[in-house]
């Protein structure tokens, strides 16, 4: 068993920057590729970037290549989502998810979830 927690989700001006932490529990986290889903009002919840177990491959969505960053830290059980030039278009709750296989872009790859952060971009 594997929990997420989420942090660091917020209100932010189009433009800025934010940067999503997720803590798993247990000591079995560097066996699992993470992920960042968001999911907006209406719509389906949509991949956004994952990283492999020791963090040496990852993979973006189109639509957040070149402004968001994905990365892990094994040691502190922990995932990031460094974000940067945000958009209205953001706008989501963002969710981290766990997998045994790594660099899933669909939640049924993902076995374990977070309880999600909001993220509200304003324009």
């Amino acid at each position: 068993q594997v929990q997420l927690v989420e942090s660091g989700g917020g209100l932010v001006q189009a433009g800025g920057s934010l940067r999503l932490s997720c803590a798993a529990s247990g000591r079995t986290f560097s066996r699992y590729g993470m992920g960042w889903f968001r999911q907006a009002p209406g719509k389906e919840r949509e991949f956004v970037a994952a990283i492999s177990r020791r963090g040496e491959g990852t993979s973006y969505a189109n639509s957040v290549k070149g402004r968001f960053t994905i990365s892990r830290d094994n040691a502190k059980n922990t995932v990031y989502l460094q974000m940067n030039s945000l958009k209205p278009d953001d706008t989501a709750v963002y969710y981290c998810a766990a997998a045994g296989s790594p660099l899933g872009r669909v939640p049924s790859s993902y076995d374990y979830w977070g309880q999600g952060t909001q993220v509200t971009v304003s324009s």
